[in-house]
């Protein structure tokens, strides 16, 4: 059984002081690709670093909504250049945060749309961050997609059946992380019980969101195998079909990605 996180963040200090230890129990789980996901596209180098010392690891370049304010002087063009790198293979994190706030909501759709273009000029795939901001996040791909197609996923999808539905028929992609296990999250399940299985990817977003029995400790790639064994049995299939299914959709979203 092969599984994908396509998104944790391995050079948070949680997983990044022992990183060859968490990518050796993400292997022994089955889970044989890993994408750690940019948050500031100042920290490309480290990214970069992280993506280099291990075969099965790849990285994004972009700036976290939470950030945005802190990275408006990031041209497209830069991000653009960095993201030749052989083993980048995506855009972002980028996208609307307003649980949080952390950063004007003017400046994060700048940023949104910003790396929305990056996408489109790169055709790698945006990691889009959408939070309690799901309106918004429909206006701005919609308006988006009718200046020009690019790919992407909602990851760590916790919005409404709407969002959900029409990132669907704008030909987006939508992940599932550990919040589905949660007792609490009945109205997420029923959410991902309508999207097609072909637009399906799982991920951690470690070290956050524990699935499961790891709810509260800290996360991290190997467990995104408790999070798919909940898609699994949502579906209605088994956990070998989850995870075929969610590494082919991987690599059919990040083309970009090799399959060793």
């Amino acid at each position: 059984m092969t599984l994908v996180d396509h998104h944790c963040h391995l050079d948070f200090p949680d997983l990044y002081r022992e990183l060859d230890q968490v990518v050796a129990r993400a292997d022994a789980a089955g889970v044989r690709y890993m994408t750690t996901i940019s948050t500031y596209v100042r920290r490309f180098d480290r990214y970069r670093e992280i993506a280099e010392r291990f075969p099965n690891v790849f990285f994004s370049v972009g700036t976290h909504p939470h950030y945005a304010h802190e990275e408006l002087d990031v041209p497209v063009s830069e991000i653009v250049t960095k993201s030749a790198h052989p083993k980048c293979i995506a855009i972002g994190e980028a996208g609307l945060d307003y649980f949080y706030q952390k950063s004007p909501k003017e400046a994060q759709a700048q940023g949104f749309r910003l790396h929305i273009a990056a996408a489109r000029e790169t055709g790698l795939p945006l990691e889009i961050h959408t939070r309690d901001a799901d309106e918004d996040t429909i206006a701005i791909l919609e308006d988006e997609m009718a200046k020009g197609a690019f790919r992407a996923v909602l990851h760590c999808f916790t919005g409404g059946q709407r969002l959900a539905t029409r990132a669907v028929e704008l030909g987006l992609y939508v992940s599932a992380s550990g919040v589905i296990t949660y007792k609490k999250s009945d109205a997420l399940r029923a959410v991902f019980e309508s999207v097609p299985l072909d637009r399906l990817l799982v991920e951690t977003d470690s070290p956050y969101l524990g699935p499961g029995p790891h709810r509260g400790k800290r996360n991290e790639p190997a467990f995104v195998a408790v999070t798919a064994a909940a898609l699994a049995e949502l579906k209605g299939v088994t956990r070998d079909e989850i995870a075929r299914v969610t590494t082919d959709n991987f690599f059919r979203l990040y083309s970009k990605a090799t399959r060793a």
